[in-house]
């Protein structure tokens, strides 16, 4: 069955990675565990507001290490199985 992923990176932070271990979710695998065998990946979107520093908050690298994620997750994605990440 070909099978489109579409992520909520807000909803997927706030809802379930945030305080944890595993900020640096492997998505591919993640998505991979998540659906039976007979499902063929064709696409996966990651859709995520970019964030911005708060002005109270002057050492807050948030904006930081959401553009290092965002880079990560590009680059890890295979073009053979993955159109790839789209932030909006």
């Amino acid at each position: 069955m070909r099978t489109a992923i579409y992520i909520d990176g807000f909803n997927l932070y706030y809802g379930s990675l945030k305080g944890t271990p595993y900020r640096w979710l492997d998505l591919r695998e993640a998505c991979r565990r998540a659906l039976k065998a007979h499902h063929e990946f064709v696409l996966i979107r990651y859709f995520t507001a970019h964030i911005t520093p708060r002005p109270i908050a002057p050492h807050d690298h948030g904006p930081e290490h959401q553009k290092l994620y965002l880079k990560a997750l590009q680059v890890e994605l295979d073009p053979s199985d993955w159109t790839g990440i789209e932030a909006c």
